[in-house]
């Protein structure tokens, strides 16, 4: 079980919570920038919407020349949900089945559907907690799923 304490951006206190979470799983995933940027140059828009949701690729594309850690960060988180699944790339999971979206906090989480969401309810995974960080040359990404 884990404790956990959200201060939000700044460090502030107004949107702090304190909640128990029963870890079923964990995954993490580094990812080197220049992978993913190398992805983008020879596929572009077919990388893209092959493995980033609308959503995902509004957020990404606002980041100026942050961009590309935004997408490796993203493409970091859903390879590490794809190890608290236990499934890698096996068993019909689609890139764009694992979404990275914002909380209006400014927070991120995990939007599962399709045979993730499956998956996820078969292990009894109905709470995702994330973490996301990059450096100019890596992102990384670590997932909890729990109840």
């Amino acid at each position: 079980m884990i404790r956990r304490r959200w201060g939000g951006q700044g460090g502030g206190r107004s949107d702090c919570y304190d909640e128990r979470m029963d870890v079923i799983g964990h995954g993490i995933d580094l990812v080197e920038n220049s992978r993913i940027a190398r992805m983008l140059n020879m596929h572009g828009r077919r990388f893209l919407d092959r493995c980033f949701t609308a959503r995902e690729q509004a957020y990404a594309e606002s980041g100026g020349r942050r961009k590309v850690e935004r997408y490796a960060a993203r493409f970091a988180c859903k390879e590490a949900v794809m190890k608290v699944l236990g499934t890698g790339w096996r068993s019909g999971i689609s890139w764009r089945d694992i979404e990275v979206v914002r909380l209006p906090s400014g927070q991120p989480t995990v939007q599962v559907s399709g045979r993730s969401a499956a998956l996820a309810a078969e292990l009894g995974i109905t709470e995702w907690r994330i973490s996301l960080s990059h450096t100019d040359t890596c992102s990384v990404a670590s997932v909890l799923g729990g109840t």
